[in-house]
């Protein structure tokens, strides 16, 4: 076995492989650097979204190895889909954190915020994961994608 060890002790302490992965994940998701945004705060509310943006292509692209793994045995394995379920929303608070710095100039309610983080979140798996890491596309087109889409949404709350 590459791991080194008896496959029974794997039976034995983790129930199996799969209780293995779910360990693995786990301390993967505990151990996630995502407790703060290093990136100073934009001036403005565009350019912080494009710097949210790239922060969270640059995190999945780094992640990707890690993604494809997780999700792949999360589609045969419900406890793990449930576990990756919990890895998003603390991405999705940091980057609300940001945003309501923006608060009085641009959303009438946290739930706009919350929900725009949640879009930057879904459009950044799209483009920074999704695309490059299992459609194999470019990487730097998807790249400009996700910023043109940021620009998109931005404008969209200018406008709004």
């Amino acid at each position: 076995m590459r791991a080194g060890c008896a496959e029974g002790l794997i039976h034995r302490y983790f129930g199996g492989k799969s209780g293995l992965l779910l360990d693995i994940v786990r301390q993967h998701v505990a151990a996630d650097k995502a407790t703060r945004i290093e990136r100073p705060a934009s001036a403005t509310l565009e350019a912080e979204i494009r710097k949210l943006m790239d922060w969270q292509l640059d995190h999945l692209w780094t992640e990707r190895e890690f993604l494809r793994v997780a999700f792949s045995c999360a589609i045969l394995h419900p406890r793990l889909g449930k576990l990756l379920g919990k890895y998003m929303p603390a991405r999705t608070e940091l980057i609300a954190q940001r945003l309501r710095r923006y608060w009085n100039r641009r959303f009438s309610n946290d739930d706009d915020i919350e929900l725009l983080a949640r879009s930057l979140i879904s459009l950044s798996f799209d483009f920074g994961f999704m695309r490059p890491t299992i459609l194999r596309q470019n990487r730097e087109h998807t790249k400009k994608l996700a910023r043109r889409a940021a620009n998109l949404l931005s404008r969209s709350i200018l406008t709004g």
